[in-house]
């Protein structure tokens, strides 16, 4: 199907358009992007030169994509990139900048949901079925995995690493990593317990869920995991470990709880 572009938008020369999409009053499009098919491109978007974007992604007034990274070192014409997968939705004023060094790029995946006013600066990795609550805000290099939630108002600082189903408590600043499948919060952030309900909600149940927990217990005691059943978590969450760290891992809670051992 054609797509419906409002008369004031304006498509710079070379932009590669799929089928199908929706373009509202005033949207800026600039030279050097592609955007696939089923897209809806709010009034006052601004998708600036060299994004990449998937197919069925929603981008609510007011959004920027692109933009150069807020890196003082940065030079205009280098050329970077910010690749978005499909599916995604970017609520009023999200922001998310292209990579400083060239060639690279910012990557976020697909299925997300980014409420307003949240950011994801350069050289970020997101990956697949996140949310960002409002304002959340990541620094440069930032990696958060799949599943992950991050509250209102979290911070991260450069470099940090969210691993996939963590879940972060609203207003937390993040400095150091936070491990996979892990509730953090607190200040300053602390590891509490496993994300009990995102866990269940993504069937990770019975056997699956008791390794994880003996796991984290582990952690907590700074003893080694690899006595545990070999479950797909498990050697997800060794492979994620095995990874050296630049900003090292957020410490421990002690809480005792029945959901160590059994969900909720």
């Amino acid at each position: 199907m054609a797509n419906i572009i409002h008369p004031s938008a304006y498509i710079a020369p070379g932009v590669v358009l799929g089928d199908n999409n929706i373009i509202g009053p005033f949207a800026v499009i600039e030279a050097d992007v592609e955007i696939g098919n089923d897209c809806e491109i709010g009034a006052h978007v601004v998708i600036q030169r060299y994004v990449k974007m998937g197919s069925g992604n929603i981008v609510h007034p007011q959004v920027v994509l692109g933009d150069l990274p807020q890196d003082t070192s940065f030079k205009a014409e280098t050329v970077s990139y910010l690749r978005i997968g499909d599916n995604n939705v970017f609520r009023e004023g999200f922001t998310a900048h292209r990579a400083s060094k060239e060639f690279a790029e910012t990557v976020i995946g697909s299925g997300a949901y980014f409420m307003n006013n949240s950011h994801v600066a350069h050289d970020c990795r997101i990956g697949d079925k996140t949310i960002f609550a409002n304002n959340v805000a990541i620094g440069g290099h930032v990696e958060v995995g799949n599943n992950v939630f991050l509250g209102g108002n979290v911070v991260a600082h450069q470099f940090c690493r969210i691993g996939a189903f963590a879940i972060v408590q609203g207003t937390t600043g993040l400095n150091m990593d936070v491990i996979p499948f892990t509730l953090v919060g607190g200040r300053p952030a602390r590891h509490y317990r496993l994300n009990t309900v995102g866990l269940r909600r993504a069937g990770i149940s019975g056997e699956r869920y008791k390794v994880l927990a003996s796991a984290f217990r582990l952690l907590r005691a700074k003893q080694p995991i690899d006595e545990l059943e070999e479950t797909p978590e498990l050697v997800q969450l060794k492979t994620w470990l095995g990874v050296k760290s630049k900003r090292g891992l957020h410490g421990f809670i002690r809480v005792e709880s029945k959901t160590d051992d059994q969900e909720e």
